[in-house]
């Protein structure tokens, strides 16, 4: 039974591929999690343009709400980089157009003309990504629909609107837009000022643990809730959400891999790294909660095993991942992090293409080209973890492998022979549970993210798995793919 002291928080999570509304229950010494609603997030191609179905999004909000029944409070995390516009009314101007869209192609090298890469890194601390906010507000600099926006949302604080009419920009999102100083965790206006982006579209930021406002009339009267009901700042990019809930006790050195449609490997550290020996090697410096930054490489991640199954149809995935594991070991291995895997389509046949490229044999099979994108996986997460080592001067002693890889036996077990390191793999649902630990915290019932960790760790026991063998033959492997 619930302890009396118990409160319910309605975490809304949205993923490139789903949206979810999960309650979480906290209490002195408990929690708990349950998934009320579950909605696709399926990207519509208008044109030659790919949005973002935020109408459909919102409306799954809006469900999840309701499956949700009374909660103390709301708070929302998504996906990062993208955003809508709103003109002077507050209406939405079109929907968002999704960070796959190829609008961005060629946008950084114009940019890099008028404020060069190793200068905008300094500034920034960001990795380059061709779909990095700077770079889709580069684009969108002539169009009708820029030109008549007042304001510029994230996809969370969009969200966050249209719940409570409130406006605001949350630092962790923001901070994966190019535009945020990680030492002053502030704007830069330097690289504004100097590339042309008004600054004043976005809302004043805030801070994760900060009030937004409370559910508007309608949307209580839509979802059945009885106000007020508080809307609560979280850590907004799904990526903090889940660093907030890695279970990491005991001060050990530890990584972390948050896995889903993307693979983000990094360290949690107090301080940015801004070399541009780090910049080479392409490790971003995003914000965390407590002042934190995460440090952090981008991986592909399983987008790329989700693209081949969509390819195949959707087989038995279980069946698909046994028949991998009984497959040849690192047999081929391609670059998890190469742009050429960045766009939906063909998935298969590029992987195949990829390996026939670099000399090595070719996938026949699904359980194959699987085994080749798992093993590829693991090695890029290998990769990531020893860079982050060399750059930051860290050592690591465990890696916390958290989101939706963790169901993944096989991905789990490869990625510890890979790093050579124990691995421990869970919570799946990372974000969810920082998002609602971050709600926890605000309203006073946690003292800070170690109790909320070890929270986690008593809730939520890890699966641990050893390394097996050496690491000799993922070095040799890695010899076949090109330097990060």
């Amino acid at each position: 039974m619930p302890h009396s002291s118990s409160r319910r928080f309605a975490a809304v999570d949205l993923g490139a591929s789903s949206g979810r509304v999960m309650v979480g229950r906290v209490g002195p010494g408990s929690l708990g999690l349950e998934e009320v609603h579950r909605f696709p997030n399926t990207p519509v191609r208008t044109g030659p343009t790919l949005h973002w179905d935020i109408l459909g999004l919102y409306a799954g909000v809006l469900d999840g709400l309701r499956a949700a029944g009374q909660v103390a409070s709301v708070g929302i995390d998504s996906w990062a980089v993208d955003y809508g516009l709103l003109d002077a009314d507050g209406a939405l101007l079109g929907n968002p157009v999704h960070y796959r869209d190829r609008r961005t192609e060629g946008v950084a090298e114009q940019v890099w003309t008028r404020f060069p890469a190793a200068e905008l890194y300094a500034a920034t601390g960001l990795q380059h990504a061709p779909f990095n906010t700077l770079y889709q507000l580069a684009a969108a600099r002539r169009t009708a629909q820029l030109g008549a926006a007042e304001h510029v949302l994230l996809i969370p604080d969009l969200l966050t609107y249209w719940l409570t009419g409130q406006l605001g920009t949350e630092l962790t999102n923001a901070s994966t837009t190019q535009l945020i100083d990680p030492r002053t965790r502030n704007w830069s206006r330097e690289v504004a000022d100097r590339l042309g982006v008004d600054l004043g579209l976005f809302p004043p930021l805030r801070q994760p643990g900060d009030p937004a406002g409370l559910l508007l009339p309608h949307v209580l009267e839509e979802t059945g809730l009885t106000g007020p009901v508080p809307v609560t700042t979280v850590a907004s990019h799904d990526t903090a959400s889940a660093v907030a809930a890695v279970p990491a006790t005991g001060g050990t050195g530890f990584a972390y891999l948050c896995t889903g449609t993307w693979s983000l490997a990094g360290l949690e550290l107090d301080a940015p790294v801004l070399t541009e020996e780090s910049r080479k090697a392409n490790f971003t410096n995003e914000l965390g909660i407590d002042g934190t930054v995460r440090y952090l490489r981008n991986i592909m991640g399983l987008w790329l095993l989700q693209e081949c199954l969509r390819a195949w149809r959707r087989p038995d995935a279980t069946a698909l991942l046994a028949a991998a594991a009984e497959t040849e070991p690192l047999r081929s291995v391609v670059d998890a992090g190469a742009p050429e895997f960045l766009a939906p389509g063909r998935m298969p046949e590029r992987i195949a293409e990829a390996c026939r490229a670099s000399g090595q044999p070719v996938p026949t099979s699904p359980a194959e080209t699987t085994r080749c994108v798992l093993d590829s996986l693991a090695l890029a997460h290998r990769r990531a973890l020893v860079d982050a080592q060399r750059l930051t001067g860290r050592t690591v002693d465990v890696v916390h492998l958290v989101g939706g890889g963790a169901r993944n036996t096989l991905l789990c077990r490869l990625t510890a022979d890979a790093c050579g390191l124990p691995l421990l793999a869970g919570p799946a649902e990372a974000s969810a549970l920082g998002n609602i630990l971050v709600q926890a915290r605000a309203h006073g019932l946690l003292a800070d993210r170690a109790q909320a960790r070890a929270l986690v760790a008593r809730a939520q026991p890890p699966t641990r798995y050893e390394p097996r063998g050496d690491t000799a033959r993922w070095r040799a492997a890695e010899e076949r793919l090109p330097a990060t």
